[in-house]
C-alpha cells in the first residue's frame, strides 16, 4: 500500500475548529478509526482520518450526533447499504416535517379551509380520527391535553374526547412547534392564540419553523456530500469518473417519464 500522507492532530483541529481533545474523544469512542503511532508516541492521522473528521463535522449540523456516530461506525465496518438507508429515512423524516409545517402554515392562512391531507375535516371527530389525519400518536395528543395545550370536547354520553376543526389546527400547531426550540409556556401562548382566533403570532411562528426546516435540508446534503466523499476515500464507492452509471434508453416518453 502506498504510503499516506500523515497529518498531526493539530493540522485537523484548525482545518475543523475543533480540539484535539474532541479528536482523541472520538476515536475513543469508535467514531473515528484509531490512528498509528510514531516513534515518539505521537498520533500520526492520515488523509482517511481527515476525511472521517470532515465528514463528521459536516454529518452532525444536519443529522445530529446520534445518527452521525451510527454512521461513522458502520462505515468502518464496509455497511454501505445500512449507511446509505439510515440517512435516506433521515431525509425522508425531514421531508414530512416539511409537509406538516406547510399543512400548518395553509390551515393558518385560511382559516376557511377544512381539507388536511386530501382529507375533509369533520365537525366533530374522535381522537382516533384526528390522530389519522394530523400523523400524530393518540397518546402525545393526550399527553398535550394533560400539559394544557389542548381542551377537547367531551361528548355528554360517554365522556369520550371530541376534537373540532380548530383542534386539528393546534394539533398540527404543537406538532411543529415541538420539534423546534420552545418552552411549554411560551407553546402555550401561542396555541391558545388560535383558540382566540389570534393567528398572527401563529403564522410567523410556522414559517420561521419552514425556514427552519429548509436550512436543515440544505445542512443535510452538505453532510451527504463529505459521506460520499468519505466512502470514495476508503474505497466503499467508487468515483464517479471511474464508474459511470449506464443508462438505458428506450425513446419511449411514457415509459422513460414514468422512469424519472
Amino acid at each position: 500500500m502506498q504510503k499516506q500522507e500523515g497529518y498531526k492532530p493539530i493540522e485537523i483541529a484548525r482545518e475543523l475548529q475543533m480540539s484535539t481533545s474532541a479528536l482523541r474523544h472520538y476515536e475513543s469512542w469508535g467514531v473515528i478509526p484509531a490512528p498509528e503511532r510514531a516513534e515518539n508516541g505521537y498520533r500520526r492521522y492520515t488523509k482517511v482520518h481527515l476525511a472521517y473528521f470532515r465528514c463528521l463535522r459536516a454529518l452532525i449540523p444536519g443529522f445530529g450526533f446520534k445518527l452521525t456516530y451510527e454512521v461513522l461506525r458502520c462505515i468502518q465496518n464496509a455497511e454501505l447499504n445500512n449507511v446509505l438507508w439510515m440517512v435516506n429515512d433521515a431525509q425522508s423524516k425531514l421531508q414530512e416535517e416539511k409537509r406538516s409545517a406547510e399543512q400548518t402554515l395553509a390551515l393558518l392562512q385560511d382559516p376557511q379551509l377544512m381539507i388536511v391531507k386530501d382529507k375533509q375535516i369533520k365537525g366533530l371527530m374522535t381522537i382516533g380520527e384526528v390522530a389519522a389525519m394530523t400523523d400524530v400518536q393518540t397518546s402525545a395528543i393526550r399527553h398535550w391535553e394533560k400539559e394544557g395545550l389542548l381542551t377537547p370536547i367531551r361528548n355528554p354520553d360517554n365522556g369520550y374526547r371530541l376534537y373540532s376543526p380548530l383542534h386539528v389546527r393546534q394539533i398540527l400547531l404543537i406538532s411543529t412547534l415541538r420539534k423546534t426550540v420552545y418552552y411549554l409556556d411560551k407553546m402555550k401562548e401561542i396555541v391558545q392564540a388560535v383558540e382566540h382566533h389570534s393567528l398572527e403570532k401563529a403564522k410567523t411562528v410556522a414559517e420561521d419553523a419552514l425556514q427552519r426546516i429548509h436550512r436543515l435540508n440544505q445542512e443535510q446534503f452538505r453532510g451527504v456530500h463529505q459521506l460520499m466523499e468519505l466512502c470514495m476515500t476508503v474505497g466503499l464507492m467508487a468515483k464517479v469518473k471511474d464508474a459511470p452509471s449506464v443508462i438505458h434508453h428506450t425513446f419511449d416518453k411514457e415509459r422513460e417519464s414514468d422512469r424519472v
